[in-house]
């Protein structure tokens, strides 16, 4: 199973929903391989850490940087922590990981937010839109890794104050490339396992196959 989300398994709701996929799960791997500068000391990590060890998981803090991601593949579940969504796709093109990704959506648990979330989607285009500045190593592909063919936009009730003309952004970007953005606030989360995508938002969700 592959779940995007806004800020990682932050609410009951989301965490209900991936239960049946974490079942006989006993292993995760924490990757915080998006933040290149604190790394295991974001301040995510310990509630990320927290949320997985109530699964029942023992946890790994693991980074691309210097760690193969061939060796993802031992965990039963690997969630990726946010960041800069440029400087993780960078790191994950280095290695070649998307079969390895490929292989945990289908066969695991794959759990990526905020940048992890545009990383795995198919494009970057439209946070470059809104933070070019996080590009800082000019990447020129902005393709991303479409492993699902959803684009979303995470933390979006929280930017909407955050960012000038922040919807109107999203809307043009939408009219301009043909497509529909799935907003998601922080706590929503899409969990897409084969051809059928659920959609968790709060105490509403709504099921669909895409």
């Amino acid at each position: 199973m592959l779940v995007l989300c806004s800020n990682g398994l932050s609410s009951p709701e989301l965490i209900e929903r991936i239960l049946p996929a974490a079942k006989g799960c006993t292993t995760a791997a924490l990757v915080v391989t998006a933040d290149p500068v604190y790394k295991e000391q974001n301040y995510h990590v310990p509630r990320c850490r927290q949320t997985l060890e109530a699964l029942g998981l023992e946890v790994t803090v693991f980074d691309l940087d210097i760690q193969p991601a061939s060796e993802l593949l031992s965990f039963d579940v690997v969630e990726f922590i946010g960041g800069n969504p440029f400087y993780l796709l960078d790191a994950l093109r280095k290695q070649n990981a998307r079969p390895i990704l490929e292989v945990l959506a289908q066969q695991k648990l794959l759990i990526g937010w905020s940048a992890a979330a545009f990383v795995f989607g198919p494009s970057l285009k439209l946070v470059n839109q809104y933070s070019p500045e996080m590009n800082y190593l000019n990447l020129t592909d902005l393709n991303g890794l479409s492993l699902s063919d959803l684009e979303v936009l995470p933390h979006y009730s929280r930017f909407l104050a955050k960012f000038e003309a922040f919807e109107e952004i999203c809307r043009r970007y939408e009219n301009e490339h043909q497509l529909m953005v799935l907003r998601l606030n922080d706590g929503d989360g899409i969990m897409i396992e084969g051809n059928k995508t659920v959609i968790c938002r709060g105490f509403q969700s709504e099921g669909s196959s895409l």
